[in-house]
């Protein structure tokens, strides 16, 4: 056939082929490769990780308790505590919502909306924290009203928990977008032939075949959450014990010289990112088997 090629190997070739079926380079190409990316993760991952658990143990178990159970240490971890566990709910929510609508959905706008739930990828989030200063601030659009209704968001816990939103609220949509257009509209619309409520086709059909993904974009919206330092930054005011998150008094304290104190808490941010770590592997490999068991039950 005019425009085939044909492939002859010989048995040498075709030896090669099965013991290296994704790559013709030669070994020393393939551990060459491998030796720079190792090196660049331990240089680049792993010691920084080793640097903050030695430094942060380096006066011993009892300095780095003291340093957590500080009270600005422990009003911190409560802000940040307090931080996730508004905004993630609420870009779960949103997320959730507007992947459905995106994804099953025609309507005006939707390039649009798209467009809008990238911004928080491509504005820096100092910007970010400086728009709400902007808005909410004391000479801001809106500030006057706040101050005169006697509440206050700048360089207050709202504030906060605004940027905080702000920043994660691409995650869970940005998970769950590409899964939904990929599994199409089939299952709904029998669902609804079927004679199911919106709601019902919702939670027992939409939900389970998206829920791996849903779960992976809260674990990655929470980890935003709880380490995000711009935008937090700008709108908290860094008053100590009441608007410092994790980050920000990790800051605070290093530039006091206060190197263990500073080291314990970063140490209990990079515990959160390895037990995120951990859940996140956790649930792509979950993914994976039922990926695997829907295949199996197909053939």
């Amino acid at each position: 056939m005019a425009g085939a090629i044909s492939l002859h190997l010989t048995p040498a070739h075709a030896e090669r082929y099965e013991n290296n079926p994704a790559t013709r380079e030669s070994d020393w190409v393939k551990w060459s490769i491998l030796g720079i990316s190792l090196t660049f993760f331990a240089l680049f991952l792993l010691m920084p990780l080793v640097v903050v658990f030695y430094e942060a143990l380096r006066k011993g178990w009892q300095a780095y308790l003291v340093a957590l159970i500080e009270p600005d240490a422990l009003s911190a971890i409560r802000l940040t505590l307090t931080a996730a566990i508004i905004s993630v709910p609420l870009n779960l929510a949103f997320g959730v919502a507007a992947a459905w609508a995106i994804a099953k959905f025609d309507f005006p706008g939707k390039s649009f909306l798209i467009t809008l739930i990238d911004l928080p990828f491509s504005v820096s989030p100092v910007v970010a924290g400086l728009i709400f200063v902007l808005v909410f601030g004391r000479t801001g659009w809106l500030g006057s009203w706040f101050i005169d209704n006697d509440m206050k968001v700048i360089f207050a816990v709202p504030g906060i928990v605004l940027a905080t939103i702000f920043v994660t609220f691409p995650f869970v949509a940005r998970e769950l977008i590409p899964l939904m257009e990929a599994q199409g509209r089939d299952e709904e619309e029998a669902s609804t032939v079927l004679g199911a409520s919106g709601w019902q086709t919702f939670w027992h059909v939409t939900i389970p075949n998206v829920k791996w993904g849903l779960l992976y974009g809260v674990i990655l919206c929470n980890a935003r959450a709880m380490g995000e330092f711009g935008a937090v930054s700008v709108v908290s005011g860094h008053i100590r014990g009441e608007t410092n998150t994790m980050p920000l008094h990790v800051e605070i304290v290093y530039s006091e010289y206060k190197f263990a104190a500073a080291f314990a808490v970063a140490s209990l941010l990079a515990i959160l990112a390895l037990l995120t770590l951990v859940i996140k592997s956790f649930i792509e490999w979950r993914a994976a088997q039922a990926a695997k068991g829907d295949v199996e039950a197909q053939s």
